[in-house]
C-alpha cells in the first residue's frame, strides 16, 4: 500500500510540474534558496573547519610557539606594553635547550620578507625562514623533489634552501628547480629541495607554499638578527606522554629565569598553542551558522507557503477524482497520504534542485581556485530531510482539507 501510495504520488507531482510548469517552478524557487543558503553555509565552514584543523595538524597539538605577541587577545597586558617585549632570541633558545627536562625538540626561527631572483624572474617579498635544527621534527610537510638540510649544512651555515611549490612555479615556470641557483637578498644559494603544495585555505604560520627555509647560520648573514620587529619564533615539542600545559609551565619558568625576571613583573613573551586559533574561530563559526539558517529559515518559510498554495490549487483541481476515491471506499488517511506524499516530493525536488546548485557550485569554485571544497554526503542528507519536514508541515492542511471532503459534494464540484 505504502509504495502504491508513493508512485501515484509521484505520478500526481510529476503530472503538476509538466502540466504547470511556471507555477511550479516559482513555487518550488523558495524552497531551492532557502537549502542553497544554509547547506551552502554549511559547505563552507566544513571547508572552513577542514582547512584550519589541516593547519593546526601541521602545527602540532603537542608544540608550543614563543612568540613577542600573542595569537589572540591579552588580558594581562595592554597592547602599547606587548609592543615594547624583546623579539625572541637565540638566547632563549638556547636556554630552553639546556635545561628544559620535557623537551622533546626545540627550534628557532626567524622569517622575514626578502626578494628572491632567478635569472630574470624576481619574486619580491617572499618569506625566508631562517631555522635551526630540530625544524622537520615539529612543522609538518612534506618534500615533493630533492632533500631536506642535512645537520651539517646547519651547523656550518651552507647556502642551500628550500622553497615552497607556487614560489618554485614562478621562478622556475616548468623546469626543476634543485640543483639551480637562486639569489636571495644578493646571495647566491643552491636549492636543494621543493615543498609539496599545501593548497590555499590554511591559516598556520605563512604556509610552505610561498616560503623558503635556509640554515638559520645563513640567515643571519643576510637578516639583522637585532632587529626588535624581527618575527623571531621559538618552537617547542614536548616528549611523548607530557601534557602540553606542563610543557607550558615549564617554558615559562625557564624562560623567565633566562631574562630575569622578577616574581612580580609579567611576563615579556607569549606562549602560544594551536588550541587558541580554534578557540578564536568557534565564534565566528557559530555566528555564520546561525546566520544561514536565519537567512535560509525565510526562503524556506516562503517556499513552504508556495508547497502549500500548490497543493490547495492541487486539491481544488482534483476535487471530483477525491470523490470518486472516497465513494469506491477510500478512507481518509489514503486520500491524507497520497497528496502528503505528492507534498513531500514536490518539497523535496526543490531541494535537490538546491543541492545541484551548491554542487555545480562548488566545482566552479575548485576549478577558479585550486580549493578543496565539496559537498559532504551529509549536508546532502540534511538538505533532504529539511526538505521532507517542509513537505509534510506545508502540505498537511491540503491533504487534510481533501480527506474531510464529503464525497457526494465532491463529485458533484464543477469549476
Amino acid at each position: 500500500m505504502f509504495f502504491r501510495l508513493l508512485k501515484e504520488g509521484f505520478i500526481f507531482a510529476f503530472n503538476s510540474i509538466i502540466v504547470n510548469k511556471l507555477r511550479t517552478f516559482l513555487s518550488l524557487l523558495g524552497i531551492t534558496i532557502g537549502i542553497f543558503c544554509i547547506i551552502s553555509v554549511f559547505t563552507v565552514l566544513d571547508w572552513m573547519e577542514k582547512s584550519i584543523h589541516d593547519s593546526i595538524s601541521t602545527l602540532g597539538e603537542n608544540v608550543i610557539y614563543v612568540h613577542k605577541f600573542p595569537w589572540g587577545i591579552s588580558m594581562n597586558q595592554p597592547w602599547w606594553d606587548i609592543i615594547k617585549r624583546p623579539v625572541v632570541s637565540k638566547e632563549d633558545y638556547m636556554a630552553v635547550l639546556n635545561r628544559s627536562v620535557k623537551t622533546a625538540s626545540v627550534c628557532f626561527s626567524v622569517a622575514q620578507p626578502e626578494p628572491i631572483k632567478y635569472r630574470k624572474n624576481l619574486a619580491q617579498n617572499s618569506y625566508v625562514s631562517a631555522v635551526t635544527t630540530d625544524f622537520e621534527n615539529i612543522r609538518s610537510f612534506e618534500i615533493e623533489n630533492g632533500r631536506y638540510i642535512t645537520p651539517e649544512e646547519l651547523a656550518s651555515g651552507k647556502n642551500v634552501a628550500i622553497v615552497g611549490a607556487v614560489l618554485a612555479e614562478k621562478l622556475f615556470e616548468k623546469s626543476d628547480p634543485v640543483g639551480k641557483q637562486i639569489t636571495i637578498s644578493g646571495k647566491r644559494t643552491s636549492v636543494i629541495g621543493v615543498f609539496k603544495k599545501e593548497g590555499k585555505g590554511g591559516i598556520s604560520d605563512n604556509g610552505m607554499d610561498d616560503q623558503t627555509i635556509v640554515p638559520y647560520n645563513f640567515g643571519k648573514t643576510f637578516m639583522n638578527m637585532k632587529n626588535n620587529f624581527l618575527d623571531a619564533t621559538l618552537m617547542i615539542k614536548a616528549k611523548e606522554g607530557v601534557p602540553i600545559m606542563e610543557l607550558t609551565d615549564e617554558a615559562t619558568m625557564v624562560l623567565r629565569a633566562a631574562r630575569r625576571l622578577r616574581p612580580e613583573v609579567n611576563d615579556n613573551f607569549a606562549i602560544n598553542r594551536a588550541s587558541l586559533i580554534t578557540q578564536s574561530f568557534d565564534g565566528v563559526f557559530a555566528g555564520i551558522n546561525i546566520g544561514g539558517w536565519v537567512i535560509g529559515g525565510f526562503a524556506i518559510l516562503v517556499g513552504g507557503f508556495g508547497i502549500a498554495n500548490i497543493m490547495f490549487v492541487s486539491v481544488r483541481e482534483r476535487t471530483n477524482i477525491i470523490g470518486i476515491q472516497k465513494a469506491l471506499g477510500a478512507k481518509k488517511f489514503f486520500i491524507l497520504q497520497q497528496f502528503l506524499v505528492e507534498s513531500v516530493l514536490l518539497s523535496v525536488f526543490g531541494g535537490m534542485l538546491g543541492i545541484l546548485m551548491i554542487f555545480i557550485g562548488t566545482l566552479i569554485i575548485n576549478y577558479l581556485y585550486e580549493l578543496n571544497m565539496y559537498l559532504t554526503v551529509s549536508n546532502m542528507f540534511l538538505a533532504v530531510f529539511i526538505s521532507g519536514i517542509i513537505g509534510v508541515v506545508a502540505g498537511y492542511a491540503p491533504a487534510n482539507t481533501a480527506a474531510k471532503m464529503n464525497p457526494v459534494e465532491a463529485i458533484g464540484f464543477s469549476f
